[in-house]
């Protein structure tokens, strides 16, 4: 009997080494990424083909994005950060070269999404989804054509639009709206965007985040300035709503795929990028998400009715005045002062 025990005992234990082990050989990948912002579905799908767990987090802002890798202590292997964040995180050193030997799928990506200033040699990033920024509105309420800024400092829509609770974004409306680049380091122009946002304040309805949609599908507001995903997610649901593209101008944005500084399973991450390039994979994520893709191959599955769409895929001639965020370095402060004094008034 005590012989027994004893094999019975040493079973156990092997069963407990050899399970401990195979716990320990599993690769994790940490992946950090805006919410609702990927279908999760294809976690699955990459777990399956290549033994490798997804550990999904979220954030709302590249700001906290950012502060949370800067900090450290947290682990994170892929992140997708936008233009500007990119190009603060290159000259702070906190992103790992990507090697684009392997990265096969990347010629998938369209060349027009290569090589943009934030990230020029493309060392660092991989794109994801690209947008712009534009005001979406209720026809059956709105019913002059709206192509201006300007109809956001019209009295007779007082009360019945909102503009993002987002500091650069906001400046920027009023910066394109009086003629001034969006990433001006003029203290004088800064000086008269705040000023007419504070002109403007009495006419807005609130400074909303992610809830936007909500209130336009319940008709709380009849206008809103929102990036195209979220118009697209709207319009293709309910006819009654348009999307324009501001003819003075607005902002066109990249999120990119990074990999920062420190992580730990650099190739796992390497084979996460690859897998996100593919036609297949970036159809469904750009049919979950509903932001524009920068794939090729996705691009011959997607919906060609939204191939010159304002919200999805814009005629270029309508982006001749817009812009790409730029990293402001520690002139950031400023805007960081005009927009406290903005939301304090």
């Amino acid at each position: 009997m005590k012989k027994i025990v004893s094999i019975v005992l040493l079973i156990a234990l092997f069963a407990t080494l050899f399970t401990g082990c195979k716990s320990e050989d599993k690769i994790v990948l940490n992946v950090y990424n805006w919410g609702d912002y990927i279908d999760e579905d294809i976690f699955e799908t990459f777990e399956e083909e290549t033994g490798i767990e997804i550990n999904y987090e979220t954030y709302a802002t590249n700001e906290e994005m950012y502060t949370k890798i800067k900090k450290g202590g947290t682990q994170y292997d892929i992140a997708i950060p936008s233009d500007y964040m990119i190009e603060k995180m290159i000259k702070e050193d906190l992103l790992e070269p990507i090697d684009l030997s392997k990265i096969p799928n990347y010629a998938n990506i369209d060349s027009r999404f290569k090589g943009l200033d934030f990230d020029p040699e493309n060392k660092y990033s991989v794109p994801y989804f690209w947008g712009t920024v534009g005001i979406i509105y209720n026809t059956d309420l709105i019913t002059e054509p709206v192509d201006s800024w300007s109809v956001l400092w019209d009295e007779k829509y007082s009360g019945m639009f909102t503009m993002v609770d987002s500091q650069r974004d906001s400046i920027m409306v009023a910066l394109k709206k009086l003629g001034y680049s969006m990433n001006t380091k003029n203290l004088d122009e800064l000086e008269a965007a705040k000023q007419a946002l504070i002109e403007q304040k009495p006419l807005v309805l609130a400074y909303v985040g992610d809830n936007v949609k909500d209130m336009l599908i319940s008709e709380e507001a009849a206008m809103a300035v929102v990036w195209s995903g979220e118009a697209s997610a709207v319009i293709q649901e309910y006819d009654n709503f348009a999307y324009a593209l501001p003819k003075e101008g607005s902002n066109m944005w990249f999120d990119n795929v990074i990999i920062p500084k420190g992580s730990k399973n650099i190739e796992a991450a390497h084979q996460f990028i690859d897998f996100l390039c593919r036609g297949d994979i970036g159809f469904k994520n750009a049919d979950y998400v509903g932001y524009a893709t920068c794939n090729t191959e996705t691009m011959k599955l997607i919906d060609q009715s939204l191939i010159g769409t304002t919200y999805a895929y814009p005629d270029l001639k309508l982006l001749e005045n817009f812009e790409i965020f730029s990293d402001p370095g520690d002139f950031i402060t400023e805007y960081d002062r005009i927009w406290t004094e903005i939301k304090a008034k």
